[in-house]
């Protein structure tokens, strides 16, 4: 599969994959902004409230009866963060006219409704209807509240948060709930037609169709697009160093039986011309699964910990460190966290750990190629970093990384943050 890559609109490009492999087509659509507390939850409302109804089919009712007329078409809005920059918008998924009776192709009409859900909502007065924006701010609300319930996943956003204060990234995806909450009709539409008028726009298609006609539908649905100036100075601030010269320690209690302890470093110099296969690899061999120098020694061997590993986020050049421990392990599990680092730092990687690492990454970036939604992601992260390389590439050159790859990096990073969320008074008193 060959990405192909065209304006179809100022400011709209295409990005196409043709494919035979699946019986049905996935098209995006996604409105690029920049990640702001004040507009964030704004930004995040908005595909939700315009996937309630449009002039034509005003409700949800109306409006799957109308996909199911496509065969069972199915578009569904979608909010993300891609380093600092918010990608808001929609993801269909279209039935291919090989597999529908008399090889009828619904392919246009699907790209027509994608075009009135982003560009005909249903109105009155011209603003956005009051229930509607109502409603899917609850629902966003108890999004927001519930990131609590996940105790090792909120962790992590905390130690981003805390890591990142005076940074956009420490802005959530939804954004806040104070910032949800004042939210109303009017401020969201007056939001809207600015996303309209000045965001850049990405569409992702991977499918049967013809270039040529997969543009021509895309240019119909959305010739109404308003432009005015685009803002195509968005993007993320890469900061190299920790924000202090020793790591800072955060500390939260929560009703928890378990401790949840996160170590946030930058990725410092190696970010300048970063290297994504060696960056992958390189936290593979760290953290990234059962063959990892973390789960190995700090879970396994030493026992410190429920779970161990670590990631990267490569558009923010940050690595982040995670252990689910019980209260009393906090010195210990962390101690042995930076020394299973500085182990690496001193070319203590083995043969077989790389192998397991270079393996593993190699298995997972092919593995994409059989999910399209795990190549709209791929492709638009892609996008967003100004790289030309395909998960099959990438995956090749994660097999040619070298040990001293990976040292470079460790060698690199700098630890910026230590968080530990730990229980109240009763917990630790029951665990006495």
């Amino acid at each position: 599969m060959e990405l192909t890559r065209t304006e179809i609109l100022p400011g709209v490009w295409l990005n196409a994959l043709r494919s035979e492999q699946f019986k049905t087509a996935c098209l995006s659509l996604s409105l690029l902004t920049q990640l702001k507390r004040e507009t964030a939850s704004m930004n995040a409302l908005i595909p939700y409230v315009l996937r309630r109804g449009t002039t034509r089919f005003p409700d949800m009712e109306s409006l799957s009866a109308r996909m199911e007329e496509l065969y069972g078409a199915a578009i569904e809005p979608v909010v993300r963060r891609i380093g600092e920059i918010q990608c808001l918008g929609f993801y269909a998924s279209i039935p291919e006219g090989a597999f529908l009776p008399g090889g009828k192709s619904v392919l246009r009409p699907a790209c027509e409704l994608l075009g009135q859900l982003l560009l005909s909502p249903a109105t009155r007065g011209g603003l956005l209807l009051p229930a509607y924006v109502d409603s899917e701010k609850e629902k966003l609300l108890d999004r927001i509240r519930s990131r609590i319930n996940h105790k090792s996943a909120y962790a992590l956003s905390r130690c981003v948060e805390e890591m990142c204060c005076c940074e956009d990234f420490a802005v959530s995806r939804l954004g806040s709930e104070d910032a949800c909450e004042s939210v109303n009709y009017k401020k969201l539409t007056k939001q809207y037609h600015t996303l309209l008028q000045t965001s850049p726009v990405e569409i992702f298609y991977c499918g049967r169709a013809e270039m040529r006609e997969l543009s021509a539908a895309l240019r119909d649905a959305l010739v109404t697009l308003p432009r005015g100036e685009i803002d195509y100075e968005i993007g993320t601030d890469l900061r190299m160093n920790a924000l202090e010269d020793k790591p800072r320690f955060v500390e939260e209690e929560l009703d928890v039986s378990q401790g949840n302890l996160v170590i946030g470093w930058r990725l410092g110099d190696c970010m300048e011309d970063p290297d994504q296969a060696a960056l992958l690899v390189f936290s593979a061999v760290y953290g990234g699964g059962t063959s990892s120098k973390l789960f190995r020694n700090v879970r396994e061997r030493l026992q410190l910990c429920y779970h161990a590993g670590s990631l990267v986020d490569l558009h923010k050049g940050l690595l982040l460190a995670s252990a689910g421990i019980d209260f009393d392990k906090l010195d210990s599990a962390r101690d042995e966290i930076f020394a299973q680092l500085e182990a690496m730092r001193r070319g203590e990687i083995s043969e077989e750990e790389l192998d397991a690492a270079r393996a593993c990454v190699a298995s997972d970036l092919r593995a994409m190629c059989d999910s399209q939604g795990e190549l709209e992601g791929f492709y638009l992260s892609q996008t967003l970093d100004g790289l030309d390389c395909s998960p099959l590439e990438l995956a090749a050159l994660a097999e040619d990384v070298t040990k001293e790859d990976v040292v470079r990096i460790a060698q690199s990073v700098d630890c910026d943050l230590i968080y530990f969320l730990k229980g109240g008074e009763q917990e630790e008193a029951d665990g006495d």
